[in-house]
């Protein structure tokens, strides 16, 4: 057994019972983002945490702890994902990254937007011509440091 059959194991219970990710995030009482990336393998729960996402899931004792075990992070199988939603982040990063870079740096100067103190809302904006994503990413800024 190992984290990725644990995620495996998540993902079947939950397609087989219809579970929502922000339902569980109530349950662990976390934000649905940083909940889901959990739950998909990408962040390391505690004991309290791993119990509620275990009762939900019906996960043993045992896969509870792999819950705890700090992963390897970042979970796309290919460099260029293939996946169309995922590779539509691929494009925005490819197309305005340079741009975002730049911003970044001339209000900030010469550093990097931490993914670690990080947090994320991913929300439905309705609109008559189609409901929109709206995704807003909030990261400290790392300055780089001279020595």
């Amino acid at each position: 057994m190992n984290r990725n059959d644990v995620t495996e194991k998540i993902i079947t219970v939950k397609v087989a019972k219809g579970i929502q990710w922000a339902d569980v995030a109530r349950k662990v009482g976390l934000s649905k983002e940083w909940t889901t990336a959990a739950c998909l393998g990408q962040m390391t729960l505690d004991a309290a945490q791993a119990k509620v996402v275990g009762e939900i899931f019906g996960l043993t004792a045992e896969e509870q702890k792999w819950l705890q075990v700090v992963p390897y992070k970042g979970s796309l199988p290919s460099a260029v994902p293939t996946d169309p939603l995922i590779y539509r982040w691929y494009e925005i990063v490819n197309v305005y990254g340079t741009t975002i870079k730049e911003l970044i740096h001339e209000e900030f100067g010469d550093g990097i937007m931490s993914a670690i103190d990080f947090s994320m809302d991913i929300d439905r904006q309705a609109d008559p011509k189609g409901d929109r994503v709206k995704v807003v990413l909030s990261g400290k800024f790392l300055p780089y440091k001279t020595y």
